[in-house]
Formats: structure tokens, C-alpha cells, sequence
């Protein structure tokens, strides 16, 4: 019986967060960009969202891949229940600061596994708790001016100067405040046969 080789391991995902994320675990792998709409369902609650456009993304970024792992993943931030998406301009993002004076936001991160070979996908979502800074309009000024975080949920970056704007932050895994939980990624992709210590490894194409 001739043994398959390793499955080619795949990041559905342009953002160059993730994929530095990702290169710690050590495990060649490659990335696609998976267009995917993000248009929330009626009634859909946020932890399901995420779930379901991680699995989507993964979905859309294994096409045409017989034999791959292929990750995808989607966040976003909720503070007293409301979404956070991202600002697209100036005025929206000194608003969403303003929101999250203060406060605490929970990040919520969906993640999936899927083997493009069998099919089967494996989803979890994994939380992650940030307590704002009481944040003045010059503070927030200020930030937005150095940083620029437009394309970016809730108008910050947590992987830059965004940082500053944080009294403590509330989790098990501080990687998935970037968006790639990798605690909970070393245990799916060892479900699905891919030890990221021991092997097997896949091969780049």
C-alpha cells in the first residue's frame, strides 16, 4: 500500500500578521486570498460569524487542492455588544476609540482546519479580552495620526503602537488577539495528523 505524502499546509489569508504568526510554528506552508463575503446572516450572533467565515475562508482557499491542510480564520471585536468593523475613514475611527474608552472589548477569533482530502472541517472560536485606557480625543489623535489603522477592526492595531492603548488584556492565548490563535491551531492541526514538533512535514510546492 503506497503511503500518501504529507498534505501541502495552506494559510487562507493575505494579512502579513497571520503569516508571521504562522512561520513561528516552523511548518513550510504557503498563502492564498480567499474572497469571501463577509455580510453578517440575520440574526447571526457574533461567535457564530466568526465560525462560519473562518470555515468559509479555509473553504474558498482549499479549491482545486486534493491534498492540503488549509487554515482560515476571522475576528472581530465586540464591546457592550456591539460590533466593531473596520473604520474606513478618520471620523469612524475617532468614534470606535471613543467607544472603547474605558471599556473592555472581547476579541473573538474563528478558526478552522479543513482537509481538502477528506472534506471534514474543524472549528472553534477562541476569546480574548482587552481592557481600554480611559482615552482622551488628543490621545486618540495622536495614535490615529502615527498609526493610521483604517483597514483595521476596531481601529487599532494590537501588533503595533495600538498596544499603548491597553491597561491589561484578559486570555489564554495572547496570538489570537492578532487573529491566528496558535495554542488552538497546534491542537487542530494535530488532530488532523500534522505534529508541528515531530512531523510528517509537508513539502513547499
Amino acid at each position: 500500500m503506497v503511503s500518501l505524502p504529507p498534505p501541502q499546509l495552506v494559510l487562507a489569508s493575505t494579512s502579513p500578521y497571520r503569516r508571521a504568526l504562522l512561520a513561528r510554528l516552523g511548518v513550510p506552508f504557503e498563502t492564498t486570498d480567499p474572497a469571501v463575503d463577509e455580510t453578517p446572516l440575520p440574526h447571526e450572533v457574533p461567535e457564530a460569524m466568526v465560525m462560519r467565515l473562518a470555515e468559509a475562508k479555509a473553504r474558498q482557499g482549499g479549491g482545486g487542492r486534493d491534498h492540503a491542510l488549509v487554515i482560515g480564520s476571522d475576528q472581530m471585536a465586540v464591546v457592550d455588544g456591539e460590533l466593531l468593523g473596520k473604520p474606513g475613514d478618520h471620523a469612524i475611527a475617532v468614534r470606535q476609540l471613543e467607544r472603547c474608552s474605558a471599556r473592555v472589548v472581547t476579541f473573538l477569533t474563528g478558526l478552522c482546519v479543513l482537509n481538502t482530502r477528506t472534506g471534514e472541517a474543524a472549528t472553534d472560536m477562541v476569546p480574548f479580552r482587552v481592557v481600554f485606557r480611559t482615552l482622551s480625543r488628543a490621545r486618540i489623535e495622536a495614535y490615529l495620526a502615527r498609526e493610521r489603522p483604517y483597514d483595521a477592526a476596531g481601529s487599532f492595531k494590537s501588533e503595533g503602537l495600538g498596544v499603548a492603548l491597553f491597561q491589561r488584556m484578559e486570555g489564554d492565548d495572547p496570538t489570537a488577539l492578532v487573529g491566528l490563535p496558535l495554542i488552538r491551531l497546534v491542537d487542530l492541526l494535530s488532530d488532523a495528523g500534522l505534529d508541528v514538533l515531530e512531523g510528517p512535514w509537508p513539502q513547499p510546492s
